[in-house]
């Protein structure tokens, strides 16, 4: 299904600026990791796994974490995920797709022997990385 064309020019402008990479949410749990000693790599395509075109938000290829931070709007949260009144059709088959890809890629990696895990940026990013960090170091997770 082909793009249709923006419902205005003022949205036209904002989802041109709508970023997929170091979002908000993805760069404070990277600050919070770091901070923790922990390092990884950002937009990560393993090699010994073929996912495509898709990355990893944040990976940690040692122990084989596979961290995805996903976006209410784009990835469709069941909290906050919105379909725009415009054009709702297309958005309905091009967010349902985002989900699709989703569950391939992590069950690609999951049978690449990664371990993967999922948050929304909605989450609190303290939250999301004690969880990281317990999964990377096996539970030992210390204030």
């Amino acid at each position: 299904m082909s793009r249709p064309p923006a419902s205005s020019p003022t949205v036209s402008s904002v989802m041109r600026k709508v970023g997929s990479r170091n979002t908000g949410p993805e760069i404070a749990i990277r600050q919070f990791l770091f901070a923790r000693g922990l390092r990884y790599r950002v937009q990560y395509r393993p090699g010994d796994v073929d996912i495509g075109r898709a990355t990893i938000d944040i990976a940690f290829p040692g122990k084989r974490v596979a961290v995805f931070i996903d976006g209410c709007f784009w990835h469709g949260c069941p909290v906050h995920g919105t379909v725009p009144k415009a054009n709702a059709d297309w958005w309905r088959a091009k967010l349902e797709g985002n989900r699709v890809r989703d569950i391939r890629v992590r069950g690609i990696l999951r049978d690449g022997s990664w371990d993967v895990l999922a948050f929304w940026e909605h989450e609190s990013a303290e939250g999301v990385v004690r969880a990281i960090v317990a999964r990377i170091r096996g539970g030992t997770e210390r204030g």
